[in-house]
């Protein structure tokens, strides 16, 4: 009789949890406690959780219930039962619980532990920076596991990896010449600079990538000419005796060396290598992805501007063109590889991370340089094209139920999600949609990848959002989140930026530092190390970081303003380069932006501006405690 007793106490059991749970959640016995909680539910009965009062389709505003080829049907008899059975609840009350935990941690942030935080910063970048000019100069990386310096692997041309970047013209210390201004090191800046004239030549026998030359060697010349030469020195006296336009003619001498990738092409869109010796390869290939060949204007037009010289500035506005005129007439949208020769997208993803990011970027930042009219109309266009078929979740970032707002790749002629990762390299998009005014939509999906930053002390290359784990698993101590943060805090700040850069901080002082500077993450998990400490750790995540808890920098500080190119050189927006010493670029034939003025139409609504943030919401947590719990809990932080 014992085993029979035992039975029907257990089968009570089951039926009592079971009832509970219907009465708590509506979600019946086919609850999962794993991570994955909005896969491993029922998702037709995670849909009565979207649902407001007022009957909004769920379907509108949740992206993780959109997988590819799920069939709901099967479900849909049960979930009306349990509509009628048990009471609504707001899917969001499900994490109201600890909401306070978020005000206390991030409502604040003391003046001490700014300046902390900025040394902080500082002392990073000169362990990386010493240990480079140390070890490796005059080569071009840091490897900084065995302290040793890195050049091309001329055994493996075919490695791309390293040898797209890596040209034997001292890369680091290029890259890294206006930070020691932004740091207020006057004296290694012009030591530097003196190094790179009477050390670097281009004369060299490498095969680059254009675009890598472009944004890390080019942008930082023309950048550091600039402040160098600059009649207000926002720096100080950082001119120096005997400085005769080195760097300006050590940039056009690069320019002059990829203009080659222009030539040959049926579409005007570059090669993406060239070597710097002998021009394009005989056996480069037709291909290059949208950010690679449409991400050069910025540069290509300062110097334009700065030598009279249209030749670089219309090479690359030509290649922007010739991109934009491919996207597709159904969508709007542009895919992430394409064919020089036919004009064929060979990728049709499309995209904000790896193989369009700059793209974007790009259109904005050479419409506030430059002031040119088609540049704007085309990153309005694009924007509105992104909103409509990239972005997924609820309508408002700080309003309403549903999903977070995501941006997913789609099918560029289709629109369909095609699939369900997302990369690093789209952490720089809150930071354009700051530039863009849209700070609402910002501050949503920086909180994404802040939320990421926290279950892994480090941003995975690919994160799966419908596994809720990454696809990629290294981290390449890349600043796209950090300069993100820096722009967010500047158009709000909002204390609760200071704690992402210092979670941020202190991370990679935990997992990255080495012996003889800071390493890439071969493994986010694990934690595990790979020998190489790319520039862009000097020249932007560690300038980022530095500019974030600096609030007298000159930048901040100075009459001036100024924007960061891509690789995060620092550029005046400054009259001269509003004024051309040539006529227009394009003759009206050629001008199909011209014909098409922008429409009068108000923008989607789920387009914001920075008006649309009430006054008080600047005063408290940027994101509300339960939308913040919500993403923490989307990305498997509990």
């Amino acid at each position: 009789m014992q085993w029979r007793s035992i039975v029907v106490g257990l089968v009570v059991l089951r039926l009592s949890l079971s009832c509970l749970l219907w009465l708590a959640f509506g979600l019946g016995p086919n609850v999962s406690w794993g991570f994955n909680f909005h896969l491993s539910f029922n998702l037709q009965k995670l849909d009565l959780l979207f649902r407001e009062e007022k009957g909004t389709d769920p379907k509108e505003n949740s992206w993780s219930q959109r997988l590819p080829e799920h069939n709901y049907e099967e479900t849909a008899t049960t979930c009306a039962r349990a509509e009628e059975e048990s009471p609504k609840r707001p899917y969001l009350s499900f994490f109201d619980g600890r909401k306070d935990e978020y005000v206390r941690r991030y409502s604040s942030f003391p003046d001490t532990l700014k300046l902390k935080m900025k040394d902080m910063a500082k002392e990073m970048f000169y362990f990386g920076y010493d240990n480079y000019m140390k070890y490796a100069f005059p080569e071009d990386e840091l490897n900084p596991i065995d302290c040793e310096g890195r050049g091309p692997d001329v055994l493996n041309p075919s490695n791309i990896n390293i040898n797209d970047v890596l040209g034997n013209y001292s890369l680091t210390l290029i890259d890294t010449l206006d930070t020691l201004l932004v740091l207020g090191n006057v004296t290694e800046f012009q030591k530097a600079v003196k190094l790179v004239i009477d050390t670097v030549s281009f004369d060299k026998d490498s095969t680059v990538q254009v675009f890598e030359a472009n944004i890390r060697i080019l942008g930082s010349l023309i950048s550091a000419h600039i402040l160098l030469t600059d009649p207000k020195h926002p720096f100080g006296q950082v001119d120096f005796e005997g400085y005769d336009n080195e760097l300006l003619h050590l940039a056009h001498d690069l320019a002059v060396r990829l203009l080659p990738a222009f030539e040959n092409t049926s579409t005007g869109i570059p090669y993406p290598r060239v070597n710097l010796k002998t021009g394009v390869p005989l056996d480069s290939i037709n291909e290059t992805c949208t950010a690679g060949a449409g991400s050069l204007l910025v540069e290509f037009g300062i110097l334009s501007r700065l030598i009279g010289d249209s030749t670089f500035e219309w090479v690359a506005r030509r290649a922007v063109r010739a991109l934009w005129n491919l996207r597709s007439n159904e969508t709007g949208l542009l895919g992430n590889v394409v064919n020089i020769q036919t004009g064929q997208w060979v990728g049709k993803q499309s995209g904000l991370g790896a193989g369009m990011d700059s793209f974007y970027e790009y259109l904005l930042k050479s419409y506030i340089l430059f002031g040119e009219k088609e540049d704007y109309r085309m990153f309005q266009a694009a924007y509105e094209s992104i909103q409509n078929h990239m972005r997924k979740g609820r309508e408002s970032c700080n309003e309403g139920e549903g999903d977070p707002p995501l941006y997913v790749n789609v099918n560029m002629f289709s629109g369909e999600i095609m699939n369900t990762w997302i990369d690093s390299l789209q952490a720089f998009f809150p930071g354009l949609q700051v530039l863009n005014g849209d700070v609402d939509n910002a501050i949503c999906l920086h909180a994404f990848y802040y939320a990421i930053w926290k279950r892994f002390g480090a941003l995975p290359e690919r994160y799966n959002w419908q596994l809720q784990a990454p696809d990629v698993l290294f981290y390449p101590l890349r600043p796209e989140l950090v300069e993100s943060t820096y722009l967010l805090y500047q158009a709000t700040k909002n204390p609760f930026y200071l704690h992402v850069g210092m979670d941020i901080l202190q991370s990679l002082e935990k997992n990255a530092k080495v012996r003889c500077g800071y390493a890439t993450l071969h493994h986010v998990v694990e934690k595990s190390k790979e020998d190489r400490m790319e520039s862009f750790f000097l020249s932007e995540t560690c300038k980022y970081l530095y500019l974030l808890f600096d609030e007298d920098n000159p930048l901040h500080k100075s009459d001036n303003k100024y924007i960061f190119t891509t690789e995060g050189h620092v550029v005046p927006i400054d009259k001269r380069f509003r004024e051309k010493q040539w006529n227009d670029l394009f003759p009206c034939e050629e001008g199909a932006l011209a014909e098409r003025e922008p429409n009068n139409q108000p923008p989607p609504s789920n387009i914001s501006n920075c008006k649309r943030i009430p006054e008080e919401r600047r005063y408290t947590l940027p994101l509300k405690s339960v939308y913040m719990r919500q993403i923490d809990h989307m990305v498997g932080l509990f």
